[in-house]
């Protein structure tokens, strides 16, 4: 088993059909169909089924692929740190959920080391992302919450991917309106004043929606509901359309949000505690070690 064919596999996987995998590898079609299959060969399994609507992973294949990611992934973090060409360049991810106050951090952690070169990561993702990317050390640290409905099946996740859970915060629930939505004067609002306008919710596109929600009142059946995977396209549906989203409250330093939206504290409580994972045993980073420095300023008592 080689890295390339383990590269070749998740193209093909992200792919519709082998040849369009093999434009995108710069491959003929033959010799991509016969490296899949050398693959298949070594490993005892099928990992793809040709169908109606071109090629899918079986149920073996799907099995499979993550720990195909997982190789590449760490074979790429070899590659940058001792087989690339400028090794002075410094190194440092991070990934978390939609959280600004994380952001802020890294902007600080970033003013403090003034460094000739670097090749820095700030990754805004879904939940399982987050959690895959220090699980794999895609990212050194993890910013990622959990309420009532989801915090069994995270600290089990937490447990199984071996990472380390530091609390750093617990917030009420908010809701946030554009600065001129007709509730937007209000003090304390319920869900059931905001029944009319539509919930805007990250999509974390998983079967798992409901577990790995970043947002409070994660089982709550919602009366009009509108998915976004984007901060600023959130931003713009929440005032186009009287829209609302679940929040903490400590949005509101957002540069970009603060002076267009209020937060109003709601009559239904659901709440977050939020924290950083690491991967357990892993030594940090100097650079690690200072953002962590930076998220603790924010520590409340938990």
């Amino acid at each position: 088993m080689t890295i390339l064919q383990l590269k070749y596999l998740i193209t093909i996987a992200a792919s519709s059909s082998m040849r369009e995998a093999a434009g995108k590898l710069y491959v003929s079609q033959p010799a991509l169909s016969a490296t899949i299959r050398e693959l298949e060969e070594e490993l005892g399994i099928k990992i793809f089924e040709r169908t109606n609507k071109g090629i899918a992973l079986t149920g073996e294949g799907l099995d499979f692929l993550p720990y195909a990611k997982q190789a590449v992934s760490q074979f790429k973090m070899i590659e940058d740190r001792y087989i690339g060409t400028d090794r002075e360049k410094k190194l440092f991810s991070v990934s978390m959920q939609h959280y600004v106050f994380a952001v802020h951090a890294f902007i600080k952690t970033v003013k403090m080391f003034e460094l000739p070169k670097y090749a820095y990561s700030i990754h805004e993702t879904k939940t399982d992302e987050v959690l895959s990317h220090v699980r794999e050390l895609k990212s050194e640290i993890g910013i990622i919450s959990y309420g009532k409905s989801n915090e069994n099946i995270l600290k089990k996740l937490f447990r199984e991917y071996q990472l380390e859970f530091h609390p750093l915060m617990k917030k009420d629930t908010f809701a946030y309106v554009w600065k001129n939505h007709p509730l937007a004067n209000l003090t304390e609002i319920s869900l059931e004043d905001l029944w009319k306008y539509p919930c805007v919710s990250f999509d974390q596109n998983s079967e798992n929606e409901f577990y790995l929600s970043e947002e409070a009142l994660g089982d709550y059946d919602f009366n009009k509901i509108i998915k976004s995977n984007d901060r600023a396209t959130s931003a713009e549906i929440l005032a186009g359309l009287n829209g609302y989203s679940i929040g903490t409250g400590i949005m509101t330093d957002s540069v970009t949000l603060k002076d267009e939206f209020v937060c109003i504290k709601l009559k239904e409580e659901d709440p977050l505690t939020i924290g950083y994972i690491v991967r357990i045993n892993h030594k940090l980073s100097d650079i690690g070690e200072r953002y962590i420095e930076e998220l603790k300023k924010y520590q409340e008592e938990v």
